[in-house]
C-alpha cells in the first residue's frame, strides 16, 4: 500500500482490521482513514462496487520510502563522475550523457517524492516511476513539436542513427482471396501471410485494454469503431488498407474478440477473489510464501467499473470522450510512425505501447473515480491529466509534420456514412436527455392534473349529496303534528 497507510513496523494501516495472531477477518472500522487511496475506503464509505480487504498490517523493509538511501546513492554517483572520471572531449557524447543523467535524477526524485496514485501493487514506487516517465515523454513531445519538420526527424538520429530516412513504400492490401486457386502449392498463402507477430500483439493489447476499461460494451464499440476508422482513412495511410476478412475476422472476431473475452474472464476472477493479505514471514509454508509472492503482482483490492453512460448527460459525454481519446491514441500510433519515419518494428514504437499499457490503467481508474466517487473530486487525477495531454500533443505533432496527409478529403460515400452516424448519435442524445425528459415531465404533469380534477369532481359530488337545505332536511307534515320537542333536562 501507500507509505501513508503504514503506521510503522508492526503497525496497522488505517482502515485495516485488528489482527488476532493471524490475519483477522473482522469488519474494518467505519469511515475512511487518512491514508486510504481513492476507492479503498472501508466501512460505510466503501462503494458497493468495491471489494472488502483484510490485511494484517505487516510493514517490512520493502515498503519503506528509502528517501535518504536514494539520495546518498545519487550523491555518490554524481561525486564519482565529477571527481574520479575524466570527462571525454566528444561534445555529442557529453550532451547525450548529460540529458540521460538529468532524466535519471528526475526519476529518482519522482520515485521517492511524487504523490501516490490509486494503485499500490506490486509497489507504489512502480507507479510513481511511470508517472515521472509520463512527464519526461510529454516534455520530449513538446520539444519535437517546437522543431521544424526536418530538424525533428533528424533529431531522432541522436537516439538511433538508422532513423531520419523516409520509409520505403509497402503494399498492404494485395490479393484478398482466402483460397487462391491459382497457387497450387499453398492456396491459403494469403491467410498464412497475415499470421505474423502482430496477431499475438493484437490479442495481448485488447486483453490489457479490457483490464483497463472493465466493460465489454465499451471494448467492443472501440474495437469495431477502429476498424471503421481504418476503412475511412486508408486513402491517407497505406497500412490501413487490409482485406475485409483481415478487418472483421482476424481483427474483430479472433484477435480482439478473444482478447476481450479472456479479459472479461480475468475481471470476473478478480471481482470474486478474496483480498486477504498476510506478511510473507507470517506464512508458515513455502508454498504459501511462493503464492504470496505471485499475488504481489495482483491488485491489492478491486473496484468494478459501472460506467452507466445512459444515466445522465454528464456520464454519456464522459464515456464518449473516453472512447474518443482511446481511438485517437490508437490512430496516433500509426500517424506518428508515418510522419516521424519510424519503422513499425522499431523499438521506440514498442516502448510507446509498453508506456501506454502501464499508464492507461491508472488513468482509467482516476477518470472513473472522478466520475463515480461519492466524494466529488475537484480535480482530475495526475496520470489521467498527463495521458490526455500526451494524446493531444501527439496529435499536434502529426498535424504540424504532415498537414497534407491529414487534409486529404474523405471519399464521398465515407463522408456520407460518418455524417449519418453523427446525426443518429446526436439525435439519440437529444431524445434521451432532453426530449424524453420533457415528454415524461409533460405526461406526469398531465396525469397529476387529471388526478386533481377527478378528486375535485368527487368532492363536489359528495358535497351536493349532503349539503344543507335539501328536501331530505326540510320538516314534513308528520313532524309538525308531533309538536315541539321537550327540552332535554339539564
Amino acid at each position: 500500500m501507500r507509505r501513508g497507510e503504514r503506521k510503522g513496523a508492526g503497525g496497522l494501516r488505517p482502515g485495516s482490521p485488528v489482527p488476532t495472531g493471524k490475519a483477522s477477518l473482522e469488519e474494518p472500522p467505519e469511515g475512511p482513514g487518512p491514508g486510504l487511496a481513492a476507492g479503498e475506503r472501508a466501512g460505510s464509505g466503501r462503494r458497493s462496487t468495491e471489494s472488502e480487504v483484510y490485511d494484517d498490517g505487516t510493514n517490512t523493509f520493502f515498503w519503506q520510502a528509502h528517501t535518504l538511501t536514494v539520495l546518498f546513492i545519487l550523491t555518490c554517483a554524481l561525486g564519482y563522475v565529477t571527481l574520479l572520471e575524466e570527462t571525454p572531449q566528444d561534445t555529442a557524447y557529453n550532451t547525450k550523457r548529460g540529458i540521460v543523467a538529468s532524466i535519471l535524477v528526475f526519476l529518482c526524485f519522482g520515485v521517492t517524492q511524487a504523490k501516490d496514485g490509486p494503485f499500490s501493487r506490486p509497489h507504489p514506487a512502480y507507479w510513481r516511476f511511470w508517472l515521472c516517465v509520463s512527464v519526461v515523454y510529454e516534455l520530449f513531445l513538446i520539444f519535437i513539436l517546437f522543431q521544424t519538420v526536418h530538424d525533428g526527424r533528424q533529431f531522432l538520429r541522436y537516439i538511433d542513427p538508422r532513423l531520419g530516412v523516409p520509409l520505403p513504400e509497402r503494399d498492404y492490401g494485395g490479393n484478398c482471396l482466402i483460397y487462391d486457386a491459382d497457387n497450387q502449392t499453398d492456396p491459403f498463402h494469403n491467410v498464412w501471410d497475415k499470421l505474423d507477430g502482430f496477431v499475438p500483439a493484437h490479442f495481448l493489447g485488447w486483453y490489457l485494454k479490457t483490464l483497463m476499461i472493465r466493460d465489454w460494451w465499451m471494448c467492443m464499440i472501440i474495437s469495431v469503431m477502429f476498424e471503421f476508422l481504418e476503412y475511412s482513412l486508408e486513402h491517407q495511410l497505406p497500412n490501413f488498407s487490409e482485406c475485409w476478412w483481415d478487418h472483421w475476422i482476424m481483427d474483430v472476431l479472433v484477435c480482439n474478440g478473444l482478447g476481450i473475452y479472456c479479459g472479461m474472464k480475468t475481471l470476473e476472477w478478480l471481482s470474486l477473489k478474496t483480498y486477504k493479505w498476510q506478511g510473507l514471514w507470517n506464512i508458515p509454508t513455502y508454498k504459501g510464501k511462493m503464492k504470496r509472492i505471485a499475488f504481489q503482482f495482483t491488485p491489492y483490492s478491486w473496484v468494478r467499473f459501472e460506467w452507466k453512460p445512459a444515466s445522465s448527460l454528464r456520464r454519456w459525454l464522459a464515456v464518449c470522450g473516453i472512447m474518443l481519446v482511446f481511438l485517437l491514441a490508437e490512430l496516433n500510433t500509426f500517424y506518428l510512425k508515418f510522419v516521424l519515419w519510424l519503422p513499425p518494428e522499431h523499438y521506440l514504437v514498442l516502448l510507446r505501447l509498453v508506456f501506454f499499457v502501464n499508464v492507461g490503467g491508472v488513468a482509467m481508474r482516476e477518470i472513473y473515480d472522478f466520475m463515480d466517487d461519492p466524494r466529488f473530486h475537484l480535480k482530475l487525477g495526475q496520470q489521467a491529466w498527463l495521458v490526455a495531454a500526451i494524446t493531444v500533443t501527439e496529435l499536434l505533432i502529426v498535424v504540424k509534420y504532415d498537414p497534407h496527409t491529414l487534409t486529404m478529403s474523405l471519399p464521398f460515400y465515407i463522408s456520407q456514412c460518418w455524417t449519418l452516424g453523427s446525426v443518429l448519435v446526436l439525435t439519440w442524445t437529444a431524445w434521451r436527455f432532453f426530449l424524453r425528459d420533457i415528454t415524461l415531465r409533460y405526461k406526469e404533469i398531465r396525469r397529476q392534473k387529471q388526478e386533481g380534477q377527478g378528486d375535485k369532481d368527487m368532492a363536489v359530488s359528495n358535497g351536493d349529496r349532503h349539503s344543507p337545505g335539501t328536501e331530505d332536511d326540510l320538516p314534513g307534515p308528520e313532524d309538525n303534528l308531533q309538536g315541539p320537542k321537550e327540552a332535554a333536562p339539564n
